[in-house]
């Protein structure tokens, strides 16, 4: 008789990397779908600019590593940092910025670290930071969403890619013509020049609870986000953590001071909140892996965000609280480990 002898893992992975990241790319559709509807078709030419730098970002550096890029491009990685980067940016951002923020996430933040399961940051966040600094005049150009009651101009497809291409907009047009304050930034702006929240919210941008068009993106990344939480694709501890993190103390902050406080309602339907917490948090590498590390890396985020948006000098915070945070996840694991059954306990040992 002879024996077959197999090398561990012994049971074969009910889902690989492959098909976890198809998901992901599959619930950010419906929120990408909305982005083009209220924003226009800019946030398209942003992904397809951010998925080719990133792509080739990554063939590149296997190839520098004398590895062969098949095996870290059908894994589609690359494309879920692009999408990530891409719905950060402004509609309408030149194409030299969009290429800066992909390689500096792919090449830099991931690559320089050893690759995928090695990076230390969440690759996305890093690009964005990178282009946030070093170009802050095109991270400002947000355009008025589309609805019937805001003076809304919008740029046509060709329009749209010659700005993507050169930077210049048509003859007729300029910058303030077409560019609005996102709704964190009319609000922090508003607050600091001492307005009230009831008056800042009398601006048109204003929706129901955050900014109008942010609003209705942010309602498909939670559906996106509950099919990831269905599927098992992600954790509920980390979206859950990042939550608490952010209202409570907003609403702590609301009910001290409704006045000079943003509701917290307002500090979850705007801005990146509802992407933060169920596609960028949840990041597997570069997040905490015990459960009750989760919710506190997912606390850590939350409470930073508020912060920033409170006291912080950039309207949003998203991307630094969760670069501070990919920073503590050693020491969040490390105390949170759970305990081993039939090793003593740290407390015991001491």
């Amino acid at each position: 008789m002879e024996f077959v002898r197999r090398e561990a893992p012994y049971l074969a992975p009910k889902a690989d990397v492959a098909a976890m990241m198809l998901q992901v790319l599959a619930a950010l559709i419906p929120a990408a779908l909305a982005h083009v509807w209220y924003f226009g078709p800019g946030f398209l030419f942003n992904l397809l600019v951010a998925s080719a730098f990133c792509i080739g970002g990554e063939a590149l550096m296997m190839r520098a590593r004398s590895r062969a890029p098949e095996a870290a491009l059908a894994d589609y990685s690359a494309l879920v940092t692009a999408a990530l980067l891409a719905f950060a940016l402004p509609s309408l951002t030149p194409w030299w910025v969009t290429a800066t923020g992909s390689l500096f996430a792919v090449v830099v933040a991931k690559h320089l670290y050893g690759g995928i399961g090695f990076n230390v940051f969440n690759p996305a966040m890093a690009g964005y930071v990178v282009i946030l600094v070093a170009f802050p005049m095109e991270m400002n150009l947000w355009v008025a969403p589309r609805m019937g009651d805001i003076d809304y101009i919008g740029l046509t497809v060709l329009q749209t890619v010659s700005y993507t291409l050169t930077g210049s907009l048509p003859d007729t047009l300029t910058f303030d013509a077409i560019s609005r304050a996102t709704p964190l930034d009319a609000m922090q702006s508003g607050l600091r020049g001492m307005r009230t929240y009831a008056e800042i919210r009398t601006n048109p941008m204003m929706g129901d609870f955050g900014g109008r068009g942010w609003e209705w993106i942010g309602n498909f990344f939670a559906f996106g986000g509950f099919w990831l939480l269905v599927k098992k694709i992600i954790r509920w501890q980390i979206p859950a953590g990042v939550f608490a993190g952010l209202l409570i103390p907003a609403g702590l902050m609301y009910i001290i001071a409704p006045g000079a406080n943003a509701s917290p309602g307002f500090h979850l339907f705007s801005g990146a909140t509802i992407l933060c917490a169920f596609f960028i948090a949840t990041d597997p590498v570069s997040a905490a892996t015990s459960p009750k590390g989760r919710f506190v890396y997912g606390c850590g985020i939350g409470f930073l965000i508020f912060a920033i948006r409170k006291w912080g000098s950039f309207a949003d915070g998203v991307a630094f609280a969760v670069l501070l945070m990919n920073m503590a996840t050693p020491a969040i694991d490390y105390i949170t480990r759970p305990h081993i059954v039939g090793h003593p306990r740290r407390a015991d040992r001491q």
